[in-house]
């Protein structure tokens, strides 16, 4: 009987946090364990009460790993009407209030028992190889793939410098050449990476593709599907395309006028953006955060999304899936849903009150089934296993680590595979010095986990039916 191919998803935040990192890797693991032939495994982060009180929303907070993936199972459940296949496993990790981000701390390298090891999936491979003094990724698993979410050189440019960003690209560029054999860019959005190729590998929760049909049958039966106009919704800082959207409508208030925008979100600068609009002459009213899926939306017709610090905008996938017309920049992180019809692209302010008149002005175009299938979760699964070469459940594509057969190429790829195993040693060291990581920004203390973090794990069910390899 033929060994299963086991794929291993490594992320950086877990719900109830709900980011990015949290959500989407949550989908992959669960569409990828419903292809026959593989076995699954999510490893999340682990904090300690008093980060997660720092980081989860409503006062949500986990006693044990096993409470804490309880919750994830049932959130996913939920969402997807299935159970999941696949297991869920824990590292230590702890949060960094400054960047407002999860670093891992310790070798997490071993949650996955080397006889398990065979592929790695890295959410966010540079996040989480900045400051991992372990095992080599690319010696411990035989594929190494990384999925890169995050534009972290344009929050570096936009809230400190250039020098800083250019250090950072650097850095990003050394250390996934060292740890990844392939990297997964989800939008021409990202920092170009060593080994590297560009796909969407993310779909929309299946919610929102049930909210679209609906709607399409209410269009389709003549009904009034949608009766309200514009909105925006997410995490209310400026950065987050609130500058934007609003710098749009003070500059074309005249052309414009008789709009009418809904803000939807929470976050440090909520007051700032509620006094900005009140400044306005069209009526831009600011509310607190919902779930996209809530009710609330399903009757808008018009999604204004300005935002290009995003690299594959999840609310602007949600609301085409839900039917609506969607206005946004023509930017790179919007280049996948230039396929959809009711995606109006504008290339400055003259078109943004074109392609926002038009919305306003027109019903959405139904989705069709290729088009609704494009957004699914199963199409980006597909796509995910199409460039990471696992379309095979039985094989690997291990072009990237075969040596050439040809003999210079060969001694030209040895070379090569030297001055990496330098690079990486060089890596390794650097962060085994505490002075040096805390220099360069890593959380003091994170080389290997306290005594808290291993009674924590050490005594935490891992899968449901295992209990987790002591750290």
């Amino acid at each position: 009987m033929e060994k299963k191919q086991h794929i291993a998803i490594y992320t950086t935040a877990s719900l109830p946090w709900m980011t990015g990192t949290a959500v989407n890797p949550l989908f992959r693991a669960a569409y990828l364990a419903k292809h026959a032939g593989r076995k699954v495994t999510l490893v999340i982060p682990w904090l300690s009460l008093n980060d997660q009180e720092l980081v989860y929303p409503d006062k949500i907070t986990f006693s044990s790993a096993s409470e804490h993936e309880a919750y994830v199972r049932h959130w996913l459940e939920e969402r997807t009407g299935f159970a999941c296949g696949f297991d869920i496993r824990f590292y230590p990790g702890k949060f960094a209030l400054d960047a407002r981000s999860i670093f891992p701390v310790g070798d997490i390298t071993e949650i996955i028992p080397d006889e398990e090891a065979d592929v790695a999936v890295l959410e966010e491979p540079e996040h989480l190889t900045w400051f991992h003094h372990g095992k080599r990724w690319k010696t411990k698993f035989r594929l190494v793939v990384g999925v890169v979410h995050t534009n972290y050189l344009e929050y570096i440019r936009r809230e400190k410098n250039g020098m800083q960003a250019n250090i950072l690209k650097h850095v990003n560029n050394w250390v996934v050449s060292i740890y990844c054999h392939k990297v997964i860019r989800l939008s021409g959005a990202t920092q170009e990476l060593p080994r590297s190729v560009i796909c969407n590998v993310h779909g929309v929760n299946p919610k929102f593709l049930e909210i679209g049909k609906k709607k399409k049958e209410e269009l389709e039966n003549g009904d009034p599907a949608f009766t309200k106009g514009a909105y925006y919704i997410g995490k209310m800082v400026w950065n987050k395309g609130y500058r934007e959207l609003l710098k749009l409508l003070k500059d074309h208030q005249k052309d414009l006028a008789g709009l009418e925008v809904d803000l939807y979100g929470k976050g440090e600068d909520s007051e700032e953006v509620k006094a900005a609009s009140l400044k306005l002459d069209l009526a831009v009213r600011v509310h607190p955060g919902r779930d996209h899926a809530d009710p609330l939306f399903h009757d808008y017709k018009v999604f204004l999304n300005p935002s290009t610090t995003d690299v594959v905008c999840t609310t602007t996938a949600e609301a085409l899936a839900m039917g609506k017309i969607v206005v946004c920049a023509n930017h790179s992180s919007n280049e996948f849903f230039k396929q959809f019809p009711n995606c109006l692209i504008y290339n400055d302010g003259i078109g943004f009150v074109t392609a926002t008149r038009k919305a306003l002005a027109d019903q959405p175009a139904p989705l069709t089934d290729e088009q609704r299938h494009e957004l699914s979760w199963e199409a980006a699964t597909d796509r995910f296993l199409r460039v990471a070469g696992l379309e095979d459940p039985n094989t690997i594509d291990e072009a990237t680590s075969k040596a050439p057969t040809r003999n210079f190429a060969s001694i030209s790829f040895n070379i090569q595979r030297k001055l990496e195993d330098v690079s990486a040693f060089a890596h390794y060291a650097g962060t085994g010095v505490e002075l040096l990581r805390r220099v360069l920004g890593a959380i003091p203390g994170s080389i290997h986990a306290n005594e808290e973090q291993r009674r924590e794990l050490g005594s935490a069910s891992t899968s449901g039916k295992q209990r987790l390899k002591s750290l």
